[in-house]
């Protein structure tokens, strides 16, 4: 069935709905609107017309309403539940989609999907056609000639005429006769009691149908097997007919009206647009023509002096730098693009090196003539990611002032929980506009260049699209926070926390790399150690790192009880949970598994890393905050991670340790207490709660001597942990379950400390029910602040998927707010900072701790 010329594909659509459905959970547009079955159906499309690129083809699904089978028997699939809500809404736009592709679909009442491709492949095996019928559904076996196939395209598995006589010694005819016997329990087909499809096959083996195996009951030895056979002979002769695929249905469509057509992009890049298929966008996007700017480079000083002029007089410019790479502290300036009305930008070449290069203007020079415009707080910049540009211009000489618009935290602020604020994505989903890639400017893997060598022809057209589309889309995304009111929130805290940020990251911290790499040579030790322990445990050398080995190791050789195998592979589960659960029982070897995994990942992750991350130029080591990553507005940090650093344990303490000042300064680390307890506190109105706060009791000691009724003074270390994981745990939405993990307890005492504590603690019960009822209603929580999260699965009809968007519900106002205050605590920090003009400087930001770099005479001032 090579030749696509000669050959239908015919695609049970209603099976590919189902299993996309089911095969990709949780998925859905900015407003909730579920789209994983569209996607799922999309990418199996797409999969098949890209593996066969066939010529004719058709997509056939089962139409609403009874068929002739409901009229035979009124039981027919009576079991079935209804499709879920959430697939309902789903199918118009995947027949859409289908129509998009250009390719033939059909239903008809009165008859499935199974009688319609049945009926096709008679239809096109009749003019020498070769049949492909795409489906997983067994019942299709019944149409398999010479020259009708199966493709299961989930399992990549063909089944011709060959393969399934040798598979199943049967004339694929005869399937009809087995699944009279062996019924449908999906189906409603009763068939006979206690035949299933192993027996009713041995049965057709030697008595060549089901008519047969009736005529022959007096020779069937198996008495029980008799007496039902016996008993339900109608029940069969009607399970037969069910399952006869109807190969005769009135069809207008003939084979030639199957031949595939060009997809429509306009209508599917529409259709994927408003779905917020972003990578399927990009694929059936029309090219960009005619839409592209009036986008000039500047190439003289003189056309620089005008530029000012232009930007003095329109105070306000949207700004883009072009460098070198993307860590903005090593990044050399290659560029920058200004735009000041929409369809118009200009670019400043100033670093482009290539063979036939024209003359640009120096960079220092160009730079000191832009000064002025760019260090003045009164004419107000615009970018994408400003942040970046302030950091690339600052280590240049200049410091960028009146930033007034960031487009990416504008999106973030309007919708933190979409996938992604990326410029790209942004155009294609508020403009429709499809961006010039970096991609295509600079090429991928092996063959990328460095955006000097980049000509600048192609530089002006990618870095003016860049300040253009960021300039159409500020008065969009304002609109927007207006709407919300969400302006308060943009202006007036995450916009002013940019120059903060951008601060912190240029200071960098110190890091005693002398005793990181002495506490790395140590843990090496360490792991040897442990190592050698391990094996001797074992009995004999293999890979730790290897879960196979590992698995094998503890529940094969060693005889350890199993506790769980992984989804995907079914191979022994060796995760934390299973090695912690082990480590309670008397075997040495899963608590030196554990002592092991933590020491070589403190190694790897912390240690080693850390060292290599420090700046030579500068001796520290420079994070990356990042404000558009959370969904609950926490500021989060990357290359490295300093938020991730270990707190718990002695080796942790110790890495925090390799964190010092400079000479003659001290770090003061400054924390809010029990920030977010606070803020439930004030959410919930609990008296019990905002009591011991006022009173400046320990919560945590508090809540211990109510939950397990004691005395205050009597509360041990041991019953205070319980309830500090008790109280951090209702705010991350934390089960009996998970709580009796935390804490090594049995699930019941978990279940009922959590009992006692809302019996306790009504205000907290009452927070929970108003904030879900809300969130129903609503479909988002917000925080103090206004800070909005959208939750499109909060009213889910799959249980795992609505129970996780509650605990976002619950824990998001109080997690959410509080990261706001220590935000707006940043920003009034650095103000004052500079306003009594102290050389201390801010340096961290770790969840609700600040931490400062304080020169020895300012130490009393500042602490």
């Amino acid at each position: 069935m090579g030749d696509t010329s000669k050959t239908v594909y015919l695609v049970d659509g209603s099976s590919y709905i189902y299993r996309a459905y089911h095969a990709i959970r949780g998925l859905s547009n900015s407003k909730g609107f579920p789209t994983n079955a569209i996607f799922g159906f999309v990418k199996m499309m797409l999969t098949l017309f890209g593996k066969k690129t066939p010529q004719y083809a058709a997509i056939v699904f089962d139409a609403k309403g009874p068929t002739f089978r409901h009229e035979i028997y009124p039981e027919y699939k009576a079991n079935r539940p209804p499709p879920p809500d959430d697939l309902i809404i789903q199918i118009p736009y995947i027949k859409d989609a289908v129509r998009g592709f250009n390719v033939t679909s059909i239903e008809k009442m009165g008859y499935e999907a199974d009688d319609i491709i049945g009926t096709l492949a008679r239809k096109a095996e009749a003019k020498s056609f070769d049949v492909v019928i795409v489906t997983g559904d067994k019942d299709f076996r019944q149409l398999i000639t010479n020259k009708v196939g199966l493709w299961d395209t989930m399992k990549d598995k063909f089944t011709d005429y060959r393969t399934f006589i040798a598979e199943n010694e049967l004339e694929p005819r005869q399937i009809i006769d087995v699944m009279g016997l062996a019924g449908d329990r999906s189906d409603n087909i009763p068939g006979v009691r206690g035949v299933g499809e192993k027996t009713a096959a041995g049965l057709i083996k030697s008595y060549g149908s089901l008519e047969g195996v009736l005529g022959h009951l007096a020779e069937i030895k198996k008495k029980k097997l008799k007496e039902n056979l016996e008993m339900a002979q109608g029940a069969a002769a009607l399970s037969k007919k069910l399952v006869t695929i109807d190969r005769f249905v009135p069809l207008e469509e003939e084979i030639e009206d199957l031949r595939v057509g060009e997809p429509n992009n306009e209508t599917l890049s529409g259709m994927f647009r408003e779905l917020e298929f972003k990578g399927l966008w990009d694929q059936f996007a029309s090219p960009k023509a005619s839409e592209t700017g009036d986008y000039r480079p500047c190439m003289s000083e003189d056309d620089l002096r005008s530029l000012i002029e232009e930007i003095k007089r329109k105070g306000l410019v949207s700004v883009d730098t072009e460098t070198t790479g993307r860590d903005p502290l090593s990044a050399e300036l290659v560029g920058i693009s200004f735009s000041l009305e929409e369809g118009r930008g200009t670019y400043l070449p100033l670093a482009h090196r290539y063979q036939g290069a024209p003359v640009q203007l120096d960079l220092g020079s160009a730079l000191e003539l832009l000064r002025p415009i760019l260090e003045d707080r009164d004419i107000a910049k615009v970018g994408q990611n400003i942040k970046y540009d302030a950091l690339v211009l600052t280590r240049h000489g200049v410091a960028l002032e009146g930033i007034h618009f960031d487009t990416m935290i504008a999106s973030y602020v309007i919708n933190p929980g979409l996938r992604q604020h990326s410029l790209d994505y942004l155009a294609q989903h508020y403009l429709a506009h499809k961006m010039i890639s970096y991609a295509d400017v600079v090429g991928k893997g092996k063959q990328q260049r460095s955006f000097a060598e980049v000509d600048v022809e192609t530089a002006t057209e990618y870095s003016c699209e860049d300040a253009d589309i960021t300039l159409r889309l500020m008065g969009i995304l304002d609109e927007q926070l207006q709407a919300d009111k969400n302006q308060d929130l943009f202006y007036d805290l995450e916009l002013r926390l940019v120059p903060v940020l951008v601060e912190m990251e240029l200071n960098g911290i110190e890091i005693d790399t002398a005793y990181l790499k002495a506490m790395s040579e140590r843990f090496a030790v360490q792991l040897k150690e442990i190592e050698s322990e391990i094996y001797a445990e074992a009995g004999m050398e293999f890979n730790i790192n290897s879960s196979q080995q590992l698995g094998y190791i503890l529940f094969e050789k060693l005889q350890l009880p199993a506790q769980k195998k992984t989804s995907r592979t079914k191979a022994y589960s060796t995760d934390v949970k299973v090695l912690t659960k082990l480590a309670a029982l008397p075997f040495k070897i899963p608590k030196l598994l554990l002592r092991y995994r933590t020491i070589s990942k403190l190694k790897s992750t912390y240690i080693d890393a850390l060292v290599k991350l420090v700046d030579p130029s500068t001796g520290r080591v420079h994070t990356s905050f990042n404000q558009t990553v959370a969904a609950t507005g926490r500021l989060s940090s990357s290359n490295p991670n300093l938020q991730n650093i270990p707190v718990r344990g002695e080796e942790g303490r110790e890495i925090r340790r390799a964190f010092v000042a400079k000479a003659r300064h001290r770090l003061l680390s400054a924390d809010y207490s029990q920030v977010e307890l606070r803020v439930f506190a004030h959410y919930s109105k609990d008296q019990a709660f905002t009591e011991a706060f006022r009173q400046e009791d320990d919560v945590h000691t508090r809540t211990a001597a109510e939950i397990l009724d004691v005395d205050p003074r009597a509360v041990t270390p041991d019953m205070r942990r319980i309830a500090k994981a008790i109280n951090f745990g209702i705010i991350y939405g934390m089960g009996a379950r998970r709580l009796a993990e935390e804490l090594g307890i049995d699930h019941n005492t978990a279940k009922s400390y959590i009992e006692t504590y809302y019996a306790r603690y009504q205000g907290v019960v009452r927070y929970r029910e108003e904030m879900l009822a809300s969130a129903r209603t609503k479909g988002y929580v917000s925080t103090l602040f206004n800070r909005k999260r959208y939750l499109p699965h909060i009213n889910d009809t799959d249980q795992r998927v609505r129970a996780e968007a509650e605990r976002m519900a619950i824990n998001t106002p109080i997690q959410g707010t509080a990261a706001d205050l220590i935000k707006k605590a940043m920003i009034n920090i650095a103000q004052r900072l500079k306003q009594e003009r102290l050389v201390t400087k801010m340096l961290l930001q770790v969840h609700d701790e600040l931490v400062f770099e304080v020169p020895e005479e300012e130490t009393e001032a500042v602490g």
